[in-house]
């Protein structure tokens, strides 16, 4: 029995080892969240994380698309960075065969919320926020809508930010993103797959 026991302590090892420097490892599950944690300015660190009814890199229900009843998920974010004025969201498919397709701008969403319910109305002008125009030429929402074949990826980027966007409602997304820039504090992304065979 004690040779036994010898034997196994010199496997482990032998084992163990080689497979160290192949670099196995178990795969974990995907998580209903996608963190980008950028700097702060004391050197520390501030974590964002989005979530819905869908795992990161999960499928959309077909409820939230454009064979379902096309609503908005529900959306929870966590980790508000300090000195955060509003919040902006942009979803997009960069699958789309003429490239990235805008689905969704949200911006200057207050900065008590830490979530958005299911359904936010297609207005310009929500207690919600400000919608922007998506690339279906429509205000607020347009769910995930492919062509036949392989499923795309649609990225739902939350925008932590230190002042409210000087926008209009219905901005498109390039004046979006201009007006962001120099003001994210934070940002989140959860990755939604969808498809129609």
């Amino acid at each position: 029995m004690r040779t036994i026991y010898l034997v196994a302590l010199l496997l482990i090892p032998a084992v163990a080892i080689p497979l160290l420097y192949l670099g196995l490892s178990v795969p974990m599950k995907p998580t209903a969240t996608s963190t980008i944690v950028p700097l702060t300015e004391g050197g520390g660190s501030t974590s964002l994380t989005l979530r819905s009814v869908f795992e990161d890199g999960g499928k959309i229900p077909v409820k939230y698309t454009c064979d379902g009843d096309d609503v908005s998920p529900p959306l929870r974010w966590e980790g508000q960075p300090p000195g955060t004025a509003a919040y902006a969201l942009l979803v997009e498919d960069p699958d789309a065969p003429m490239g990235t397709f805008t689905h969704w701008i949200i911006y200057n969403i207050p900065p008590e919320l830490n979530s958005l319910p299911e359904g936010i109305p297609k207005e310009k002008r929500t207690k919600f926020g400000l919608q922007g125009m998506n690339d279906f030429r429509r205000i607020g929402y347009g769910g995930p809508c492919p062509p036949p074949g392989k499923p795309h990826r649609y990225f739902f980027k939350l925008f932590a930010l230190d002042s409210p966007l000087d926008l209009p409602p219905g901005a498109r997304r390039r004046d979006v993103l201009r007006a962001m820039e120099g003001h994210v504090l934070a940002k989140a992304q959860l990755v939604g797959m969808y498809g129609r065979g």
